[in-house]
């Protein structure tokens, strides 16, 4: 018997939430770095594992399958779960603790900060002309006002609209994947 897809994708959502709860829980202050950390490389791993284990379910149970069936049996559970993920996260987010929200802001802001301060040093360091140098003095400070206090005082970078696009990004992913596993379970026999 093959496991249903929509349960893996409601299990894939609770595991999700749970570790998104657990770094919410012990970040503290690393919390966007933390964040960055779990979506980079775990995420992928565990989304992978599911849509593989829902082809290979399905696959055992029915000795062949075809590429549009190993690729619905990927991308079903990776959907639900990321679907689901994505909505809970950004409710919890925007009304529930606008805190995490305004602290997740400002640790992007200094990221960001802290990222070109990092690239200004480095550039400083390799070049030699005068003019260059000048040049970069005149773009850092041009850059480094859109950092100031009043400008990204009301910057919301969990809006609905980033939410959307980072859940388009994500179904990329499930795409790719899914067309991996179409193609390699397709027309396999488990004889």
């Amino acid at each position: 018997m093959s496991k249903n897809p929509v349960t893996l994708g409601i299990i894939l959502f609770v595991i999700t939430m749970l570790l998104f709860f657990t770094v919410y829980l012990i970040s503290g202050v690393d919390y966007f770095n933390n964040s960055l950390i779990v979506n980079a490389f775990v995420l992928p791993l565990l989304y992978c594992i599911f849509a593989y284990l829902s082809v290979n379910s399905y696959w055992k149970s029915k000795g062949t399958i075809s590429f549009k069936e190993a690729f619905s049996k990927a991308f079903t559970p990776m959907f639900v779960g990321g679907f689901l993920s994505v909505v809970s996260m950004f409710v919890f987010l925007n009304f529930v603790d606008t805190d995490a929200k305004d602290l997740l802001n400002y640790q992007y802001v200094e990221r960001q900060k802290a990222e070109l301060n990092k690239e200004y040093e480095s550039a400083k360091q390799v070049l030699a002309k005068k003019e260059d140098i000048e040049e970069l003095e005149i773009k850092y400070r041009q850059r480094i006002q859109s950092f100031e206090p009043e400008r990204v005082k009301d910057k919301d970078m969990l809006t609905f609209r980033l939410f959307s696009s980072y859940f388009a990004a994500i179904l990329i992913f499930y795409l790719i994947l899914s067309l991996f596993f179409g193609a390699f379970f397709r027309g396999r026999t488990t004889k």
